[in-house]
Parts: structure tokens; C-alpha cells; sequence
């Protein structure tokens, strides 16, 4: 009689901290982490085997969190915005690697953006998860393609452009998979973190993380601005103060409200039962509604298990091409000699 896996082993023999990586760099409180957390719970509960996961980023603030989960995975920090064609070379030639990308607003939004968009119509297989804060949080807090129009920033000014909407963007480009979420719902982003685990095809989950660098008071005389025109500045030293992380708890079909850092209010709707995830239309109509009525629409927005991705579609072997010989993908001479010939 086989012997059941001790309680702090999963079914591949692994505790909790084999999913862990590095200690974070990221600014304490930052809703990355939390993202960062849910992925090694949810590798963790679903017995996922970290060296069959391909980490992929770009660069940027969300763009270093792979280095903080599944330190045994496979990782790949490509240059800003590619992350979708490196992610696609992997999964074609090793379509039995789990490939799980981490990007930011900014680097899915504006110089990735049109990478992603044929990433999504090529239905890469791939977790595709965007930490959305709406500001460049390495390089000092600008607007980034998602911020809100009207938006105010210390640095920055006011944001007089429209945001993107990296979900409407999916679901024009015919993604199969849609979902948006909150850093602070740990619930919901595993829940939707196990779903896109189990897509087989690109599976984008928007989760929106607040960024709690550059959300200071201006008339604070501990803000940024007073300490820098009227200290005497030594060394070009920066200090992020410590936060608490923002959580949220509530129920499906309802509206909650959640107070920012900076005292402003983030308007949450968590989807119900009703919504047919498999409609696309109405997931268009879901997604117009919420921006005009300044909500975040959290959940499963659009799901279509029947498409095919792109290996399936390009009818790729299933033994992996980076596992074939030589011989196998490379035609023979009498081959080459045959087509040479017939087009004598």
C-alpha cells in the first residue's frame, strides 16, 4: 500500500517554499508582491513541476517579479515590450512547457502593445498577466498608456489622454481568454490564475496593482517635494516608506468601493453568474459600460475553448521541436534534389 505525501508536500513531492524565489526589491506594500504570492500558491496547490514553467518579462517594475516565484522555473527577462515574440519562439519549440508571462501597463500599453495584440491573434498558449498601476513605476511615476484622463501625478502633471483598455484591446484582437482583477483579492486572483493555467490557449488576466510610490500628499510637509526644496541634499538617496496592502473581500454580482493610498476611491464590480463569459458581444458591451460608468470590472470577462492555438493551428508534432534530431527537421538531399528538380 503506497504511502500518502506528507501534509506539506503536494503530489510532486514539493513544499510551499520550493515555489519561492528572491526577497523582493519592490516597494513594501506594492500589489505585485501579492500577484507574486498567488502565482506560488497557486503552482504550489496544483502540483505544477517548476522546471516545466518557461518565466517571461519585459522590463519594468512587474517585469522583475519572475525573479521572486518558482526559482527552479525556467526565465527569460527580454528588452521592453518584446516579451510576445520571445514567448512565442519558446512555445513553438517547446510546446510542453508551461509559459507564463509577467508584463506592466506599460510595457503591454505602449512599446509592446502592438506585440501583444499579435501575440493574442496568434493565440500564443501562454498566462499572459498585465499588473496594471497606470504609472512607470521604474523610471519615477509617468502616466503610462492605462491612466485614467484627468489623472494628477506629483511629477507628472495632469493626464489630458484617454486610457487604453488592455482588456477591450484583447478581446478586438480575438483573445480566447479575458479576465481583470484586484491585487488586494487574493481569492479572485487564484481562482482566475487556476482557470488561465488551465487554458490551452493565450490567457490574458489583467490585474490591476496600485502603485504606492507616487501617490503622496503635495501639501505633506513629509511629502517628496518639501524634503527635496528644503533639505540639503547629500547623496541622491530615495526612501519609499513602508504600506499596508490594500485587500478586498466580497461577493460575486456586487460593487464595492476600495480607498487608495492617496485617499482617492477605486470603484470595483465583481462579476456574477449571469454574465456569459462565452458571449463575446457582451463582453464588448460589458467592458464600454463599466469605463463609462468608472468602474473596474473584475472576473472571467471572455473565455472561447474552442479556438485553436497557435501549435495546434500550424499542426506542430507533439513531440517538442527543440527535442527532434537533425534528422527529423531537416529534410534529406534527395528531398532538396526533388524540388530543385521539379522546378527545372
Amino acid at each position: 500500500m503506497a504511502l500518502a505525501n506528507p501534509p506539506n508536500l503536494n503530489k510532486v513531492g514539493l513544499e510551499k517554499s520550493d515555489y519561492k524565489g528572491r526577497k523582493s526589491t519592490l516597494c513594501a506594500g506594492c500589489g505585485h508582491d501579492s500577484i507574486s504570492a498567488q502565482i506560488i500558491s497557486v503552482c504550489y496547490d496544483l502540483s505544477i513541476q517548476p522546471t516545466q514553467v518557461a518565466k517571461l518579462s519585459g522590463i519594468g517594475c512587474s517585469s522583475k517579479t519572475p525573479a521572486y516565484f518558482l526559482n527552479q522555473a525556467h526565465g527569460f527577462n527580454t528588452v521592453h515590450g518584446r516579451m510576445p515574440s520571445v514567448a512565442t519562439g519558446v512555445t513553438l519549440a517547446n510546446r510542453t512547457l508551461i509559459a507564463l508571462g509577467v508584463s506592466g501597463d506599460g510595457d503591454t500599453g505602449s512599446i509592446g502593445l502592438g506585440q501583444f495584440k499579435h501575440m493574442v491573434r496568434r493565440n500564443v498558449p501562454m498566462v499572459y498577466i498585465i499588473e496594471n498601476n497606470g504609472v512607470y513605476g521604474l523610471t519615477k511615476g509617468q502616466f503610462s498608456a492605462t491612466a485614467d484622463e484627468g489623472q494628477k501625478l506629483r511629477h507628472a502633471g495632469v493626464n489630458d489622454l484617454p486610457p487604453l483598455d488592455l482588456c477591450m484591446e484583447a478581446l478586438v484582437a480575438d483573445a480566447s481568454f479575458v479576465a481583470r482583477s484586484f491585487a488586494g483579492d487574493p481569492k479572485q486572483v487564484q481562482a482566475l490564475l487556476r482557470a488561465a493555467l488551465s487554458h490551452r490557449g493565450t490567457a490574458v488576466l489583467d490585474i490591476i496593482s496600485p502603485c504606492v510610490t507616487f501617490n503622496n500628499h503635495e501639501e505633506s510637509t513629509k511629502s517628496y517635494d518639501y524634503g527635496r526644496a528644503n533639505a540639503e541634499i547629500l547623496q541622491d538617496i530615495t526612501f519609499i516608506p513602508a504600506r499596508e496592502e490594500i485587500t478586498v473581500d466580497y461577493e460575486e454580482g456586487t460593487v464595492t468601493e476600495v480607498k487608495m493610498h492617496d485617499g482617492s476611491t477605486l470603484v470595483l464590480r465583481k462579476l456574477g453568474k449571469d454574465h456569459d463569459v462565452t458571449d463575446r458581444y457582451a463582453a464588448l458591451k460589458l467592458l464600454e459600460s463599466s469605463a463609462h460608468a468608472h468602474e473596474f470590472i473584475t472576473g472571467l470577462i471572455y473565455v472561447n475553448e474552442v479556438r485553436e492555438s497557435l501549435p495546434e493551428l500550424l499542426n506542430l508534432t507533439e513531440t517538442p521541436l527543440a527535442h527532434l534530431t537533425d534528422a527529423d527537421l531537416r529534410p534529406p538531399p534527395e528531398a532538396l534534389a526533388k524540388i530543385m528538380a521539379d522546378l527545372a
